[in-house]
């Protein structure tokens, strides 16, 4: 009966530590990094249970021309910088992080921009 109970508790620390695992892979692992530049069209607070910050940058391609984004909750000087490039009409360099899954409660995309670059035209 001892080594029962032994092997449970070793398959539920399994499983535990197997869990915390997957979810810091999700939300700090990363697929791919770098930079889309074109000119930001929208950007919106949206979720019903857990409000994300969503955007769109147009890249001027014909097939792809919309590439949706993300903003952390926290990161309020990427949503400045966002916003004013947005009613200026510049084109901007975004710097991003590609996520191997998407977190609900962080945002809708894969993407999530971590520094704007606007570029003079």
């Amino acid at each position: 009966m001892n080594f029962l109970k032994k092997i449970i508790l070793w398959i539920f620390g399994i499983s535990i530590t197997g869990a915390v695992l997957l979810v810091l892979f999700a939300l700090y692992g990363n697929f791919s990094g770098g930079e889309r530049v074109g000119k930001i069209i929208k950007i919106s607070k949206k979720g019903y249970v857990f409000k994300t910050w969503e955007g769109q940058l147009n890249t001027g391609e014909i097939q792809q021309g919309l590439w949706p984004f993300s903003v952390k909750p926290n990161d309020q000087k990427v949503l400045q910088d966002l916003s004013e490039a947005m009613k200026s009409g510049h084109r901007v360099s975004l710097h991003y992080n590609e996520k191997y899954v998407s977190v609900p409660f962080l945002g809708d995309s894969k993407n999530f921009v971590f520094m704007v670059e606007v570029l003079n035209d």
